[in-house]
């Protein structure tokens, strides 16, 4: 059968901007208050300075829409640097990647302009992630690598720990899931340091993120079973709906489907509530997943085409690639094989264009299944010897299976 893909599991990343540190709800509903009477007043140095500090205790608790408001009404009073960055983070956040690389460049050019290495920094790494996002991996290593030795030269350490992070978090998408974890056990003891408690339930996620990627499931569990208190306690909704996400994708992985569809559906209804477009895509395509493990196919497809549907409109192209490769699943399974293959050729078109190659080994193997199956032997080896060599490459967990399959397909093309 085509193997299906339950996207699942989701890396986090983090941003840091040293502009302010959180305050207390009383001050800080006096401080959204000064900012009104700011904007109102035209009072722009008043509304940048405080506008900024509002936003940095709003984007620790998700509010996202709310920042975005914020930002957008200190934008009126004309160009402002940190407006322009928590603009972004807030597209950024709520799945909206191409907006969010247009407010980030907006925030460089001023950073630039005013010489401020810290936050030049911060805003490389913001957009690196946009790119990370949108599927090109390789373009958001170039920016967290500009952003690293700037972070080191200034002292900042708690920035220095969120690109760490980030970088694994670029391998991880790339599936160099050995290369991810040295960048984010890197990162976990720095946070620890500083006491970045938030950043550190990030990095375990992560940390989980790489074993269950490895398909050690049970040391996946341990990680986000750390990570999820920690994101409650720090009040990080958005993070707290990822891991619970991740931890439906372990019980998915171990095949009990009721217990993933608990945690999903959890994740699901969190992710609508912070605004979380790209990451309600994530879990509507674990949930399609889930009711295709029961066979329930129909159930399956309404949920993949709902986060189709999703993905498309935020610009998640790698996203995107998996969604339309579990619709070829569905097609499969249904007997639809010349659908199956039309959806197979756009994931791969897709994936050739963002670079993720342990998803291509994926689906060059689903294709050599397919072709099997429609007695097309040879072309069916060259995809499964595609899908080796990609696998081989990224330490695919199912190479030894891909390998094997390669054999009997040779076999079969000599015996004919």
């Amino acid at each position: 059968m085509v193997f299906r893909i339950g996207a699942g599991r989701i890396v986090l990343a983090g941003v840091e901007d040293l502009l302010t540190r959180s305050r207390s709800a009383a001050t800080v509903a006096q401080w959204v208050e000064v900012h009104r009477l700011a904007v109102a007043g035209r009072e722009s140095a008043i509304a940048r300075r405080v506008g900024v500090r509002v936003a940095r205790v709003w984007l620790r608790t998700s509010r996202f829409a709310d920042v975005e408001a914020l930002a957008t009404a200190t934008l009126t009073l004309g160009p402002d640097a940190g407006a322009f960055y928590h603009l972004g983070w807030a597209q950024s956040a709520t799945g909206r990647p191409r907006p969010a690389l247009n407010s980030y460049e907006q925030a460089l050019r001023w950073y630039r302009a005013a010489d401020d290495h810290a936050n030049e920094a911060a805003t490389l790494t913001s957009i690196g992630l946009a790119y990370n996002r949108l599927g090109d991996r390789r373009q958001a290593l170039t920016y967290y690598e500009q952003a690293l030795p700037i972070l080191r030269e200034v002292g900042d350490r708690a920035g220095e720990a969120v690109t760490l992070n980030n970088t694994g978090l670029a391998y991880d998408g790339l599936g160099e899931w050995r290369q991810a974890l040295t960048y984010y056990e890197q990162a976990l003891p720095i946070r620890r340091e500083v006491g970045d408690r938030a950043g550190e339930a990030v990095t375990l996620n992560n940390i989980g993120g790489v074993y269950d990627g490895l398909g050690d499931r049970r040391q996946a569990l341990g990680y986000f079973e750390q990570a999820r208190p920690i994101a409650r306690e720090v009040g990080d909704r958005a993070g707290e709906a990822v891991t619970l996400n991740n931890i439906g994708h372990v019980y998915a992985g171990f095949g009990e489907w009721r217990q993933a569809l608990t945690y999903y559906g959890q994740a699901l209804s969190t992710r609508r509530e912070v605004g979380d477009r790209a990451g309600e895509a994530v879990t509507l395509n674990n949930i399609g997943h889930v009711y295709a493990g029961f066979g329930e196919w129909r159930q399956a497809l309404t949920y993949y085409e709902q986060a189709l549907s999703t993905r498309r409109e935020v610009g998640d192209r790698a996203g995107e690639a998996v969604t339309l490769n579990n619709i070829a699943s569905i097609r499969f399974q249904e007997g639809d094989l010349d659908g199956a293959r039309d959806a197979l050729r756009e994931v791969l078109e897709v994936l050739r264009t963002v670079g993720d190659r342990g998803l291509e080994a994926t689906v060059s193997f689903n294709m050599a299944v397919l072709l099997l199956r429609l007695e097309r032997v040879a072309d069916a080896i060259e995809y499964q010897r595609r899908a080796v060599a990609l696998a081989d490459e990224t330490s695919h967990p199912s190479l030894d299976g891909m390998r094997a399959f390669l054999v009997e397909l040779e076999q079969q093309g000599r015996d004919r």
